[in-house]
């Protein structure tokens, strides 16, 4: 699979700031992520990511040289590759949440409804391709 071409650089103009507070938003849900249950943590990063190469140059270029998220970032950037670690991390998550909403929900439909989100969500992310050094 070829290269994507790299993301535009930040534009000055007057939606310059949003696509800022928007990657900075995003990059403090996907911190948040990490210690609250069931509040993901990629797709915050990568959005951030996104923002950031349209708002901050600075913060794009922190977030792809970041040792953990930096890989992650690039591997999405390039190949819309997702590796098969977090493909795992992300299925037994969503499958606790699940867990928890059958066990909390106060309708069943409510914790259905719940389940079948995360089971698409599981789908499109399996179907997603691995980085070749997976």
């Amino acid at each position: 699979m070829p290269d994507l071409p790299p993301p535009p650089a930040p534009r000055p103009g007057r939606l310059r700031w949003v696509w800022w507070l928007v990657a900075y938003l995003a990059l403090g849900l996907g911190v948040v992520g990490v210690v609250v249950p069931g509040l993901p943590t990629v797709p915050f990063v990568l959005l951030s990511a996104y923002a950031a190469a349209r708002g901050s140059q600075r913060l794009h270029d922190r977030l792809q040289a970041h040792r953990v998220f930096g890989p992650m970032i690039r591997d999405w950037q390039r190949f819309g590759a997702v590796a098969r670690r977090a493909k795992w991390l992300a299925s037994g998550s969503m499958a606790v949440c699940a867990a928890i909403l059958f066990l909390t929900a106060p309708r069943w439909w409510m914790a259905a409804t719940g389940t079948a989100i995360m089971a698409v969500v599981a789908l499109w992310l399996w179907l997603r391709p691995e980085p070749a050094q997976s």
